[in-house]
């Protein structure tokens, strides 16, 4: 498994802020694969590592922390702090559980309101992250879970949005685009914006403008997260228009699984 060393998050106030800078840039010059990280909100007080942490060392949700149990995880990621992060990793690493986990355990769930917006490229993607989403949240029988699509019923999921209104929703720009502008989809209680094979949806320009005009219509105070298995550097700065706030230079986001570890790196 691998070994990350200790590190502290400090606070991100203005008179700690040249330390942090002059902390990580040797974080940088040691490690060529670490670039940036970034976080929208202010981390306070002082924390350990969080790679050294376990789940059970966050007072997580105990609905929550069951199902992270049975599925293996062992190390929670800066995500679960609520900061922006963009993340590249290989398919297959576990960035999914990321955000989903992420997103379960900051969710204060309020009925009849969409509180996280999940989007990817394809029906087929959608359909996993819903199921994800799912299995993390089999203990929490309040949240609600909904994906939507295009090929489908459009009817049907008007009908579903407005009868019974899911916290959680994923699915394709275009079909939620369409939900949004036919006032169906309400976006105005969105606390998590996250984009699942961002280069994907970014890199393709009548996508990208889609996700664009969605974004437009959440609230400014939430938190961002991208991930993708590649990243041009081309994209990077497309990314990091959706991102408020990025000061600090980018750290390692990890989850690691009890029989292995790996690292998703941050962009």
């Amino acid at each position: 498994m691998a070994t990350l060393g200790h590190e502290e998050l400090l606070d991100y106030e203005d008179e700690q802020e040249e330390t942090v800078q002059h902390s990580k840039i040797a974080d940088i010059q040691t490690d060529h694969h670490l670039e940036v990280v970034g976080g929208k909100k202010p981390v306070k007080g002082a924390y350990a590592s969080i790679h050294s942490s376990g789940f059970r060392d966050f007072l997580l949700k105990p609905e929550l922390l069951r199902s992270i149990v049975d599925c293996g995880f062992e190390h929670p990621s800066e995500a679960i702090l609520g900061m922006d992060v963009v993340c590249q990793a290989k398919s297959g690493m576990g960035k999914t559980a990321v955000f989903v986990i992420a997103t379960l355990q900051q969710l204060n769930a309020v009925e009849g309101e969409v509180h996280c917006l999940v989007m990817c490229h394809t029906r087929e993607l959608a359909f996993q992250i819903s199921k994800e989403y799912e299995r993390f949240c089999k203990y929490m029988p309040k949240v609600k879970v909904a994906v939507f699509f295009g090929g489908t019923n459009v009817k049907k999921d008007e009908d579903m949005l407005r009868n019974n209104t899911p916290h959680i929703v994923v699915g394709t720009p275009g079909r939620l685009l369409a939900l949004a502008r036919n006032r169906v989809l309400s976006l105005k209680s969105i606390k998590y914006f996250i984009l699942d094979e961002c280069d994907r949806m970014l890199g393709d320009l009548d996508m990208r403008r889609d996700v664009q005009e969605i974004y437009k219509m959440t609230p400014r105070e939430k938190q961002v997260m991208m991930f993708s298995a590649t990243l041009s550097k081309e994209l990077r700065p497309v990314c990091k228009k959706f991102m408020q706030d990025v000061r600090l230079p980018f750290r390692r986001l990890t989850l690691e699984f009890i029989s292995y570890g790996y690292d998703i790196l941050l962009f």
